[in-house]
């Protein structure tokens, strides 16, 4: 199907242009969205004629994510999760967390803005994209941690799992017998006297 792009859409094309996609793609993303016209004569002919406005419109909104881009810019939130010991999360972060966490703290953003390919489900330092318009993406840090402590150590470059993993290893030492056969039990007694 082609159709005529009202708005810049990424890999795709900018305001005007006539391109070709799925049917499905159209169907079920594009013209719900309002962010293109089947590019037939009449729609062809009402996207001229509204051209200069719908250009305009862009650019209005292209300057209000401008402004709101500036305080976004090198955010980092902090989402406390329950997870297990290897780091994976009880659940997951999805993109509603993420909105709220951003809303809490006075940004105006809301969950199409936010692209987040797949769900975050361990522990760790993200980068999270939100697109506040299709022309101004910006990059936050999402760190997802199980304490305040944790993310805390993750924010200044600590692997909390690797630190975890090496502490563990450090606390644990087997007794060592020289005289032992290979696969033989260690016991504290001497043999002479189990026997006995």
């Amino acid at each position: 199907m082609e159709v005529i792009l009202l708005e810049r859409v990424e890999k795709l094309g900018h305001i005007g242009d006539v391109v070709k996609v799925k049917d499905g793609f159209a169907r079920n993303f594009l013209l719900p969205r309002k962010k293109a016209l089947r590019a037939n004569e009449a729609n062809r002919k009402v996207f001229e004629a509204n051209r200069e406005r719908i250009e305009a419109e862009n650019a209005a909104r292209r300057v209000d994510a401008e402004k709101e881009a500036k305080t976004l810019e090198g955010v980092s939130v902090t989402l406390i999760r329950q997870a297990s010991n290897t780091g994976q999360l009880y659940g997951s972060v999805a993109v509603r967390d993420l909105v709220d966490v951003l809303v809490a703290d006075g940004h105006k953003v809301n969950k199409s803005q936010v692209v987040l390919d797949r769900p975050i489900k361990a522990i760790g330092l993200y980068e999270v994209k939100v697109a506040l318009h299709p022309e101004v993406p910006v990059t936050i840090k999402v760190n997802v941690a199980r304490s305040p402590e944790e993310a805390e150590m993750q924010a200044q470059g600590v692997d909390v799992m690797a630190a975890m993993f090496e502490r563990e290893e450090a606390g644990f030492t087997e007794e060592y017998d020289p005289n032992a056969e290979p696969g033989e039990i260690a016991t504290d007694a001497p043999a002479e006297d189990a026997q006995g």
